[in-house]
């Protein structure tokens, strides 16, 4: 399976022929270079922005400024370096500028966890999804709220590092520092992470009191998880695990290598397919001179 991180080559063309074709008017080109990344992109905003609604949006203006830009590009690095680059800048600066997360401290979280009571589902309530969704919900929506807990570059880094496995030589050229800082970066981060599921997840350590299963009756009065509108549990066919691909070769701490199995296993969401949207925006007669595409 293609992963945007690894060298492997993808079957097909490769990214530099597509974007040489999608400027040469290529539309179908162009609607594939899309394709290819859209996915990655994607996941990368769900896990920096908490929501698949915002990620959303936010792909999509990633996407519409990789698609002006892609005249600019002028293959001193490699595509998925430059690309991703624009992916960082617009998801830190997003988050600023549209100042849409509360992000939460560590100390924060554990304490807004400690206040929420433990309530079990019952047989009797009314919900519009199965219980059993609903805790799967409940835990991912939770450790999402971990990730904001880390400051926006570190998240970010984890998301690369750890998430999808990319080396520290991707790693530092995306973030634009050393190889050095990128690790150290990323081994901040985990330990962070790391230490609050190990002081306070229960998905591990049993001598933790919070369960999924307690928590979930009230996420939903919170408003936390709303059953009726699913971030994370709806069909997907992936996990990140399984798409990123490549495994580490070095030996991990066991208890840090098991959270980090438990955020690996979360699922890689197919997110909106913008294609069709795009195909519009290149109808444009904009776009059409920007390209040198041909009315058909």
């Amino acid at each position: 399976m293609f992963n945007p991180f690894l060298l492997a080559a993808y079957p097909g063309s490769t990214d530099e022929q597509l974007i040489e074709a999608s400027i040469g008017g290529d539309k179908v080109s162009l609607e594939e270079l899309i394709r290819r990344h859209q996915g990655w992109i994607y996941n990368i905003c769900v896990r920096m922005v908490g929501n698949t609604h915002d990620a959303a949006d936010l792909t999509q203006e990633i996407l519409i400024k990789v698609i002006i830009s892609l005249g600019s590009f002028e293959q001193k690095s490699q595509f998925r370096t430059w690309l991703y680059r624009i992916v960082k800048n617009n998801v830190i600066n997003w988050e600023i500028k549209k100042a849409k997360i509360r992000v939460r401290s560590f100390r924060e979280m554990g304490e807004a966890l400690e206040k929420l009571p433990d309530r079990e589902i019952s047989n009797n309530d009314d919900l519009a999804a199965d219980k059993d969704i609903l805790i799967e919900e409940t835990k991912l929506r939770c450790m999402t709220g971990m990730l904001l807990c880390l400051d926006k570059k570190q998240r970010l880094v984890f998301i690369l590092g750890e998430l999808f496995e990319a080396g520290d030589t991707i790693g530092s050229e995306i973030m634009e520092t050393s190889k050095a800082n990128f690790r150290t970066l990323l081994s901040r981060a985990k330990a962070q992470l790391y230490n609050f599921m190990n002081d306070k997840c229960g998905l591990e350590n049993k001598k933790n009191p919070c369960r999924c299963a307690r928590k979930t009756k009230a996420f939903i009065e919170a408003g936390i998880v709303n059953p009726h509108d699913l971030q994370f549990t709806r069909v997907h066919h992936r996990t990140i695990e399984e798409m990123a691909g490549n495994k580490q070769d070095q030996m991990e701490d066991l208890l840090q290598g098991y959270y980090r199995l438990l955020h690996r296993q979360h699922p890689f969401l197919p997110g909106p397919d913008l294609v069709e949207e795009f195909r519009k925006m290149l109808s444009s007669e904009q776009t059409m001179q920007l390209f040198n595409f041909k009315n058909e």
